[in-house]
């Protein structure tokens, strides 16, 4: 199993390009019992969304 500093690694490069399946599953299996895991990855895809929301012009 990955290290939670390889998971959040994972998180970050997956805004960059595709995870294979191997990732993902990993990804996946740790963030089912890491709770500091799966919290960072609601912050990474809330950043996400909110920069592409100020790109589009969309601040409401």
């Amino acid at each position: 199993m990955l290290t939670c500093r390889d998971i959040t690694r994972l998180q970050s490069e997956s805004n960059e390009r595709e995870l294979t399946a191997r990732e993902r599953m990993e990804l996946r299996m740790h963030t089912l019992v890491c709770r500091g895991c799966r919290r960072y990855g609601k912050q990474i895809d809330f950043i996400r969304r909110a920069a592409r929301a100020v790109r589009e012009g969309d601040t409401e």
